[in-house]
């Protein structure tokens, strides 16, 4: 992504101030002349980047996903403290209208008891998190249109090329014997796979006993999250409070 945004910045006129793999190689004399600060770094790092723009008055946008609660708190901070915060799950303009077409879908689906909704989601194996922030949007939005939904669940046994113990409820295999209980009933399931060098996929699935009803979008290459992450850039540059894809669009 560093690669793609500093492609993207360049073909549309602006000047790179620096690139940080690090927070150790933040430098406070370069920091302060830019315009804004572009964030696609790891859960863990995400935060301590985001608070530093804060603390120097710099417009910060935020496509790291995986620190979910975090988020919650930055989002606070700069509306408390006049900060200028641009976060999304996903920068690409097809997702966004994906998440549109997503609420209405299920606006219409919820009130038939017969439809019930999964999400699949697969990505490059050096994504860390599951399931993606964009598949946690998506559930995100089903869930405020669908009340007879109350949670997402990560569908363990489906995890594929992914290392590590990741949290989330595990689904049997097999229905054999098995008793849904009414709590499982009102979740929502994400599968997650982690394969080759693939830039996102990401399906919802409403299945009944007579037919399928699917929403997917396939991302191409990165150019597509590149591109919004400068647009957001460009956009909040001169404005505080927080700030997501919605507004730009």
């Amino acid at each position: 992504m560093g690669h793609e945004i500093e492609r993207v910045a360049l073909e549309r006129g602006h000047t790179i101030a620096g690139f940080y793999d690090s927070m150790t190689d933040w430098s406070t004399e370069v920091l302060p002349e830019c315009d804004a600060v572009i964030d696609f770094s790891t859960p863990d790092t995400a935060p301590a980047i985001v608070n530093r723009c804060f603390e120097l008055n710099i417009p910060v946008v935020s496509g790291t996903t995986g620190w979910n609660d975090k988020v919650v708190v930055a989002r606070e901070k700069a509306i408390r403290e006049s900060k200028s915060f641009f976060y999304a799950s996903n920068f690409s303009i097809g997702v966004n209208i994906l998440f549109e077409i997503n609420r209405k879908l299920a606006s219409f689906l919820c009130t038939i008891a017969d439809y019930k909704v999964a999400i699949d989601e697969t990505h490059h194996i050096h994504k860390k998190d599951a399931p993606s922030g964009t598949a946690i949007s998506i559930a995100e939005g089903i869930l405020k249109e669908c009340k007879r939904y109350e949670s997402w669940v990560l569908n363990v046994n489906r995890l594929n090329n992914i290392e590590g113990q990741i949290p989330g409820k595990e689904e049997p295999n097999s229905n054999e014997g098995l008793i849904i209980t009414e709590k499982e009933e009102r979740a929502i399931s994400i599968s997650s796979e982690r394969t080759g060098e693939v830039s996102g996929t990401h399906c919802i699935r409403w299945e009944s006993p007579v037919d399928s009803i699917e929403l997917k979008h396939t991302a191409h290459s990165r150019a597509g999250f590149a591109y919004g992450a400068v647009y957001a850039a460009e956009y909040i540059i001169g404005k505080t409070g927080v700030f997501g894809m919605s507004d730009l669009l």
